[in-house]
C-alpha cells in the first residue's frame, strides 16, 4: 500500500486500521466508541452489533496496547483483547456540560513506567523533601490519575475533527511506555503520530476517512519544535 504521507518519523495510510494486526510495535489509540457518534469516517457506522465491534477491537487493539475510552467500556473490551489490563490511569478533564469527567487509559500487555515523569515536589522546604533535592532527586512519578483539558475550539490544535484527544495527554501515555514503533489503527486527525514525531519516535497509522488523512498530513507536515528523543 503506497502511504499517504511518509517523512523520517511517521508514515500514515488512507486504509483500514486492521492492518496493524501484522506489524510488531505497540498500539496507542483512542478507538470509536460505538455509541452512534458521527466521527465522518468515511461511511463507517458507529452502532456495530456487540460481535462487530468486538472483533474490531480484537483486530485493532491486539496487545501490547494502549486504550483510550470510557471507563465502563473497558470490561468489555478487556474480554475482546482477551486480557485484563495491566495498569490503568485515570485522564481527567473538564467537560463541557459537568464540572469534570474522565476516561481510563488501560495498558494491555505492557506497562507503564509512571518514574520516567516526574512532577515537582510540593513541599520543598520539608526536610525529607530538602533532603531529597540536595541529593539530586528532580521530582517524584507522576501519579496513576492525569488531567489534561479537551481539544476544545480555542485551542491551537483543534482541527476539523469532531473529537480529537489531547496531544499532550499521547505525549504522557508515549513518555511513560518506551516503544521503538508506535502504531495507531484509527489514525484521526493525527494526533497520536504527531506526539510520536514531536519525541523521536517512530510510527505508523491508518485512517478510513481521507478528510481525516488529508488533515492529518498537514499537521504531521508541521515543523517539529523542541524535538527530544
Amino acid at each position: 500500500m503506497t502511504p499517504y504521507y511518509s517523512d523520517a518519523y511517521v508514515t500514515l495510510y488512507h486504509g483500514d486500521g486492521r492492518s496493524v494486526r501484522d506489524i510488531e510495535g505497540l498500539v496507542v489509540t483512542d478507538p470509536p466508541y460505538n455509541i452512534g457518534f458521527d466521527y465522518g469516517r468515511g461511511g463507517y457506522l458507529d452502532q456495530l452489533s456487540t460481535g462487530e465491534y468486538a472483533e474490531l477491537i480484537a483486530a485493532t487493539c491486539r496487545p501490547p496496547s494502549v486504550v483510550i475510552h470510557y471507563a465502563e467500556a473497558m470490561f468489555p473490551l478487556a474480554d475482546a483483547i482477551g486480557q485484563a489490563p495491566e495498569r490503568c490511569v485515570a485522564w481527567v478533564y473538564n467537560g463541557h456540560l459537568t464540572s469534570r469527567q474522565w476516561r481510563l487509559v488501560s495498558w494491555f500487555g505492557c506497562s507503564p513506567d509512571l518514574a520516567l515523569v516526574k512532577q515537582p515536589y510540593k513541599n520543598p522546604t520539608d526536610k525529607r523533601v530538602a533532603a531529597l533535592i540536595e541529593s539530586g532527586s528532580d521530582g517524584r512519578p507522576v501519579y496513576d490519575w492525569w488531567h489534561f483539558d479537551q481539544v476544545k475550539n480555542v485551542s491551537a490544535d483543534k482541527t476539523a475533527h469532531p473529537c480529537p484527544v489531547p496531544r499532550p495527554l499521547v505525549r504522557r501515555i508515549l513518555e511513560v511506555t518506551p516503544a521503538a514503533l508506535v502504531l495507531d489503527p484509527f489514525t484521526g486527525s493525527g494526533t497520536t503520530l504527531r506526539a510520536a514525531k514531536d519525541i523521536g519516535r517512530e510510527a505508523i497509522g491508518y485512517e478510513t476517512d481521507e478528510r481525516w488523512v488529508s488533515i492529518a498530513a498537514r499537521v504531521l507536515g508541521q515543523e517539529v519544535l523542541g524535538l527530544t528523543a
